[in-house]
């Protein structure tokens, strides 16, 4: 792995001029940034101005790494540590790879904090962040969430005569668990609450799109 292709084809990196063993937050924040968004590296051995000065002890500097990361870090993302040596100068890699079990906490401080990447920066998570990255780690959406709120409560006539029209076909009571937009109990989803005709989701707006043509790169985009 070349340091220059790093740096030079990926925004996805992040550097430090050596290990702070007792400052760990200050480069497990990127560990844990990676992770939750598309990943990315963390190079040791390199000063702002992107010069190679390499590290004095890199193999214990890899293994301090590998301990940290499975202390501080929970759950422990995937990552893999590499070396590489530009005259003379030894440099830490630590590739973090996207995690599939979100969010992945940095814990310390008494504090259990989540980290993103926004451009060239690990920053917390907001409050919103943090709930996509919870949603992410279930495998689930906002949408397809249980509500509180009861089919039988609520009518759908805008949604059955937008279907009538649209398809020829009645939209039957079934077509709401099918949809996704109630469960088999009885309930609405968050989708089936915010499509209903009055719907009791408040300060909420639904955003559709259509894509004409046969995939997204090919077509012309209508909101």
């Amino acid at each position: 792995m070349e340091i220059k292709n790093i740096i030079g084809e990926t925004t996805e990196y992040d550097k430090k001029l050596k290990l702070e063993v007792k400052k760990p937050k200050s480069w497990c924040k990127s560990i844990s940034a990676f992770a939750n968004t598309l990943g990315g590296f963390l190079i040791f051995g390199i000063s702002d101005d992107n010069q190679i000065v390499g590290l004095e002890t890199p193999d214990k500097d890899a293994e301090l790494i590998s301990e940290i990361i499975k202390k501080r870090l929970n759950p422990i993302p995937e990552f893999k540590i590499s070396f590489h040596t530009e005259d003379g100068n030894v440099v830490l890699i630590v590739q973090v790879f996207k995690g599939e079990e979100t969010p992945y906490y940095y814990s310390g401080d008494g504090l259990l904090e989540a980290y993103v990447r926004i451009g060239n920066e690990s920053v917390k998570a907001s409050p919103i962040e943090l709930k996509r990255l919870v949603l992410r780690g279930r495998n689930t959406t906002f949408d397809s969430q249980n509500s509180m709120y009861k089919v039988e409560d609520y009518a759908f006539s805008k949604l059955r005569e937008r279907y009538k029209k649209w398809t020829g076909n009645s939209f039957d009571e079934k077509d709401l668990v099918s949809f996704g937009l109630a469960t088999e109990d009885g309930y609405l989803t968050n989708a089936g609450a915010l499509i209903a005709d009055e719907s009791p989701i408040r300060y909420s707006r639904i955003f559709c799109t259509r894509w004409n043509g046969l995939n997204k790169s090919g077509g012309t985009f209508d909101a």
